[in-house]
C-alpha cells in the first residue's frame, strides 16, 4: 500500500522505513510536522499480523504491515495536535516496531532502532508507548540521544504514565462537571477498558475520588493489580463498553468507538487515554454528539505524558510543580472546546482538531516569516 495513498496520509513531512535483518527491526518512523519544535512521540511495539491470524502467515503479515503504516501515520498526525493543544515546544511524530515485543523486544534490537533514530539528528525524539517500556527505550539511548522519558541523569523525566493518568482524571472530572453538572466524583461509575501502566494509575485516582470503577483487560496481572487497590467490578473485554456507566474510559489501542460498539454504549461521557480511539474522524464523533453522549478527544485528554517529557528533549531541569500545573490545565482545554461544540453544534473532535491546525498553521507561518 503506497503511502501517499493511505487514508491517513496527510500531509507528513517525512516517513523512514527501518530494518535490521540481524535483530529482526522492522520499524516505521513518522515525522507529521515539525513547526513547533522537533517531532516527539511514542515508540509503539505491537504485532499488527496477530490481528490478521486467521489468514495464511504470508497474507497476515502484508495486512499486518499495512496496519502498521496506516497506524503510524494517524498516529504522528495526533501527536500534532496533541501537542499543539497542550502548548508544548514540540511537533508531532511517532513510531511503531512490528513484531511482537515478547519475543523480539531484545536489548540488540532496542539498540538498532536508537541507530536509526539517530540517523535523523533530532528531527524525532522517541519516547515510550503500547509494547515499550522505560527499560527498552534505556537501551534505545545506548545508540542515540533522541530518546525521553528516561530514568535518572541530569534532565531524565521517567515514566511518563503517571502524567497520562493525571491528564485523563483531570479530564474526567471535566466532562462530568460539563455533562452531569456534579463538582466531584461521587457516586459516578467510570468503566475502563485496559489497565496497563496508565488505566491502573487512572483506577487509582479513580478510587481516592469515590468512583465506582469497572474494568476490563485481556491481561490477567493487570486484572489483579487494580482489585488489590480496591473495590472495583470486573467485566468481559467484549463487555466493558455497554457497561450501564457514566463515562466510559478507553484505555487500550484504538479505533473502539465505531458502527458496532457506538449502539451499544450507555455511558453519557466518553474519555479515555487510547489514542485514535474514533474509527473515523467526524464521523464517530458526531453520531455520539447525535446521542447526546460526550466525547473527549483523546489527544487532548491523553497529552500529560507527552507533557512531562517536554523538558527533557530541551534539556531543561525537571520541573515538577510546572509540569503538574500544565497537565492540571487539561480540564480546562477541554471544558473550552465542551462550550465551543455547544455553541456552534458540531462535534468535539472536529473542534479541536481546527483549534490544533490553527496553531500549527500560525507556526509554520511565522517559521516561513523568520527565514525571509
Amino acid at each position: 500500500m503506497p503511502v501517499f495513498d493511505s487514508r491517513s496520509f496527510k500531509n507528513h513531512e517525512q516517513v523512514v522505513f527501518c530494518s535490521d535483518p540481524a535483530t529482526g527491526l522492522k520499524a516505521i518512523i513518522a515525522v507529521h510536522s515539525s513547526a513547533l519544535g522537533p517531532a516527539t512521540g511514542g515508540t509503539r511495539f505491537w504485532d499488527y499480523a496477530a490481528l490478521h491470524s486467521g489468514a495464511p502467515v504470508d497474507v497476515a503479515e502484508t495486512r499486518g504491515e499495512q496496519d502498521a503504516v496506516y497506524d503510524v501515520l494517524r498516529l504522528s498526525r495526533g501527536m500534532s495536535f496533541k501537542n499543539a493543544m497542550a502548548g508544548l515546544r514540540l511537533g508531532g511524530g511517532k513510531s511503531v516496531i512490528i513484531g511482537n515485543p515478547k519475543k523480539l523486544g531484545t536489548p540488540e534490537l532496542m539498540r538498532a532502532f536508537g541507530r536509526f533514530v539517530q540517523r535523523l539528528g533530532g528531527v524525532y525524539w522517541a519516547a515510550e508507548d503500547v509494547g515499550t517500556t522505560p527499560a527498552m527505550l534505556q537501551a534505545a539511548s545506548e545508540t542515540t540521544q533522541y530518546v525521553c522519558g528516561l530514568e535518572g541523569g541530569d534532565f531524565g523525566t521517567g515514566d511518563p504514565s503517571p502524567h497520562t493518568a493525571l491528564g485523563v482524571f483531570t479530564g474526567i472530572q471535566a466532562a462530568v462537571k460539563h455533562k452531569l453538572g456534579k463538582t466531584d466524583m461521587n457516586g459516578v461509575t467510570v468503566a475502563v477498558q485496559g489497565v496497563g501502566h496508565v488505566g491502573q494509575y487512572l483506577v487509582e485516582h479513580l478510587l481516592k475520588a469515590g468512583a465506582k470503577v469497572v474494568v476490563t483487560d485481556i491481561v490477567d496481572a493487570n486484572i489483579q493489580a487494580v482489585k488489590a487497590m480496591g473495590p472495583v467490578e470486573v467485566v468481559a473485554p467484549a463487555a466493558i463498553h455497554a457497561v450501564d456507566c457514566d463515562v466510559f474510559a478507553p484505555c487500550a489501542l484504538g479505533g473502539g468507538l465505531n458502527a458496532k460498539t457506538i449502539p451499544d454504549i450507555k455511558a453519557s461521557i466518553i474519555a479515555g487515554a487510547a489514542n485514535n480511539q474514533l474509527e473515523s474522524e467526524g464521523v464517530e464523533d458526531e453520531v455520539l454528539r447525535k446521542r447526546g453522549v460526550l466525547y473527549a478527544p483523546d489527544y487532548v485528554i491523553n497529552a500529560g505524558g507527552i507533557i512531562s517529557v517536554e523538558s527533557e528533549v530541551y534539556k531543561e531541569p525537571v520541573n515538577e510543580a510546572a509540569r503538574t500545573a500544565k497537565v492540571l490545565r487539561i480540564g480546562e482545554t477541554l471544558s473550552k472546546i465542551f462550550t465551543a461544540s455547544d455553541k456552534e453544534g458540531r462535534p468535539t473532535g472536529i473542534i479541536a482538531n481546527e483549534m490544533a491546525e490553527d496553531i500549527i498553521r500560525r507556526a509554520n507561518e511565522a517559521k516561513l516569516a523568520a527565514a525571509e
